[in-house]
């Protein structure tokens, strides 16, 4: 099962880049990232709704809701730091590039929350095999952006 997932990983992971490239055209439409970036989580945003609906989803309650971590509201920033970013980002240094420093920051970030056991992550160590990949990837970012 965990080959599927890392199958399903790796088909995600392909799509940022896309991603990235679709709203950097839709960016010269609109005039502006942020703009390119909210048509975007518009348009995920009423997929996601239409989903949920459609499989008549049960909603928690806000009572519910107010009982996790404030922090658990801050992925819907990071999404739009994220696609705003890529947007910003991708014309000036290219996919490659782009793609390289972004898996480089979530690598090293990664295995800091595996680590620590972070937000909901189980406890991982850092290995000095682990820690070596880490800069594996980090050297590798910094070859694609010089080569």
């Amino acid at each position: 099962m965990k080959i599927f997932f890392m199958f399903v990983a790796a088909a995600f992971g392909a799509m940022a880049p896309t991603q990235a490239g679709v709203n950097m055209k839709l960016r010269s439409y609109m005039g502006d990232p942020v703009l390119a970036a909210f048509v975007s989580f518009t348009v995920g945003t009423l997929l996601l709704l239409s989903y949920a609906l459609l499989a008549r989803m049960d909603w928690p309650s806000v009572s519910e809701l107010a009982k996790g971590p404030w922090w658990m509201w801050t992925g819907g920033f990071m999404g739009a730091f994220f696609v705003a970013s890529a947007v910003i980002v991708a014309p000036v240094l290219g996919a490659g590039t782009m793609m390289c420093w972004m898996i480089a920051g979530q690598v090293v970030a990664s295995i800091i929350l595996d680590h620590y056991g972070l937000i909901g992550y189980a406890v991982r160590e850092v290995s000095p095999q682990r820690f070596l990949g880490a800069v594996l990837v980090v050297v590798g970012a910094v070859l694609v952006k010089k080569f």
